[in-house]
This record gives C-alpha cells, structure tokens and sequence, in this order.
C-alpha cells in the first residue's frame, strides 16, 4: 500500500490537462464574464478601525449611531473607550495599518466578487457596506457576508507568518493570509444559501464541500484554485499528482458509502495531513476527501446544464451518479 502515492511534483502532464479543460470552457466563461461585467453594483468601504481608533472618547456617541449594527445595546460607552485604550489594542491598530494604510487592489477585488454574487444570485442587493474592523483575532468572525453589509477583520489577515498567530498550529497559519479575504467572505456567503447535508456518508460530506468549492471558485474566477482550497501550491499539486490513487484507495476500502464519522475527521476537516495510515501521510494536505468532492463537482457541472441554486439541491449519490467523474491518472 505505500506505494500507492507518487511524490508531489508539479508535473508537465497537469499543465497540459489544465490547458485543455481550460481551452474547452473558456468560451463560455469569458461570455459569462462579459455579462458579469455589466451587473450594476454599488459598494462603499467604510474603514470602522481607522474611525474608532483615531476619534476622540468625546466622538464616541456618533460613531455608534453612523455603526449602530457594531454596538450591541447592552454594551456601555465605556467598555468601547476602555478597549480603544488598551495596550493591546492600540499594538493590534498599529500592524493593521502597517498592512492595510489602504486597501490596494482589494476594493476593485471585492466590487468582481459582488458582481458575480448579483450574477448569479439576482434578488441580492445591489447596494453593499463593507466595513473594515479589528475583532482582536477573533477567528469565527474573521469575514462576514449579511445583507447589505459585509464585515472584514484585518486584524486577522495581516500574514502566516505574523507573531500574534504564533499560538495556532502550522496548518492553521495560511487561514491568516490577506489572499482568504474573498474566499472566506464567498463562504460565509454561500453558507446561507445551500442547506444543510442530511447525507452521512462520507461521498455526502464530500460532495456537500465539493459544492462549496465549486460556487467559491464561480464567484471568484479569478482567485488561484490553491486559494479557494486553502492549500498551498505544493499541496494543490500533491493532490493533483495523486488523485486517481486516493480514488482506489477510499474504492478499495469502500469508504465511500461509510458512514463512520471519523472519515470526515481523516479527510474532510482542517488538519496538518489526511490521514491515510501510510507512510505518505506527511506528505499529503488535510481536507483531501473535499478537494476529491470538488472535483466530483465540477465533472458533475461539466456534463448537466445546471444553475448553482440547483447544484445545491442536488442528492449526493444522484449527483456522483450523473457526474461522470473518472480521476486523472
């Protein structure tokens, strides 16, 4: 069984298998792309960090009544000027502004994303509040998508590397890199659109984060697909280089029907590798059974004429069935 994987090498064969997938859909996405550029959104940045961190305590009332949604009532005025003078807080403003002084590309960025949000999801709003904050790390609110107003904590993309996330483990690290912004704001958007999984099996959890990967990569054609994964390069191409020996693999010991839940622990959930049981497990990137599920996905759209809206609806089993998938060699 060890040598069921092939070592992880950016190879000339996958160059060439992108090519040609990308030459036989690039028609039809660049008319995609024509009409997405004709949507009419309207966006506005507000930077809430900047403004709550430099007002006066005195200016304290207006900035809560211009960001009521940021004020919870049952919060004082002086716990919000306690914070605003904490050490820590004013160490957590100065690295967002090292990083973020302005925003570079990120608000041309973020306009893309909600044209292809109003693209294919016409009854969303038009009109979008983006509001930059420091959530002093808060990961579980680290981009929020709600309505008419999307919600970025900066102070939880300032880069793997940086000390404040020296706490995390090392697989954790790339979640902090500025280039999860769009990636994490389509998820947190996605989430409320698709429902959630009745499937147990383990092909329902891949299929269920395929289609998440799917609508992320749709909404951001323009992100690399390493990013929409939160891989890096090297681990995107392991997958690639080993797909069709992780298919024999969950074939050969009937995983895909399993419904023992701590095949989603081994293959679907974040961790430092998947967790095979071989040797090469050090070599792989956790989340495998999602980027396999992804690639289900994608064979399924690439042979039905279906709407995202109706690839969320779609049965896990009936969705492989039709998919057609047969993994690169």
């Amino acid at each position: 069984m060890e040598c069921l994987f092939k070592n992880t090498k950016l190879f000339l064969v996958l160059v060439c298998l992108s090519g040609l997938f990308l030459s036989g859909c690039g028609q039809k996405r660049s008319e995609i792309e024509k009409q997405v550029s004709q949507v009419p959104v309207q966006i506005e940045i507000l930077r809430f960090d900047k403004e709550f961190y430099e007002a006066a305590d005195s200016d304290l009332p207006s900035i809560r009544q211009k960001y009521p949604y940021l004020f919870p009532k049952n919060i004082a005025d002086e716990v919000w000027l306690q914070k605003k003078n904490d050490t820590l807080f004013a160490e957590l403003y100065d690295e967002v502004q090292k990083k973020y002084s302005d925003l570079g590309s990120l608000s041309n960025d973020l306009e893309q994303f909600f044209k292809h949000v109003k693209y294919y999801y016409p009854e969303e709003t038009e009109n979008k509040k983006v509001i930059t904050v420091i959530s002093e790390v808060d990961v579980s609110a680290k981009a929020i998508y709600a309505d008419t107003l999307a919600i970025i904590s900066l102070d939880t993309y300032l880069g793997r590397d940086h000390r404040f996330y020296k706490g995390f483990p090392d697989y954790l690290r790339g979640t902090f890199d500025s280039d999860q912004i769009l990636p994490n704001l389509a998820e947190s958007f996605l989430l409320q659109k698709i429902r959630p999984s009745a499937d147990r099996t383990f092909l329902g959890g891949m299929i269920q984060q395929g289609k998440l990967l799917y609508a992320k990569e749709t909404l951001l054609p323009l992100v690399k697909e390493e990013d929409i994964m939160g891989y890096t390069e090297e681990q995107l191409d392991w997958c690639y280089s080993n797909e069709a020996q992780m298919w024999r693999y969950f074939i050969d010991n009937k995983s895909l029907f399993d419904t023992d839940n701590k095949l989603n622990t081994r293959f679907l959930e974040p961790a430092p590798f998947s967790k095979f049981y071989l040797e090469i497990d050090s070599e792989s990137p956790g989340r495998t059974g999602a980027w396999i599920g992804w690639q289900i996905v994608r064979s399924f759209m690439k042979n039905n004429n279906v709407t995202l809206q109706e690839l969320f609806e779609k049965e896990a089993k009936e969705l492989f069935e039709q998919s057609k998938y047969k993994p690169r060699k």
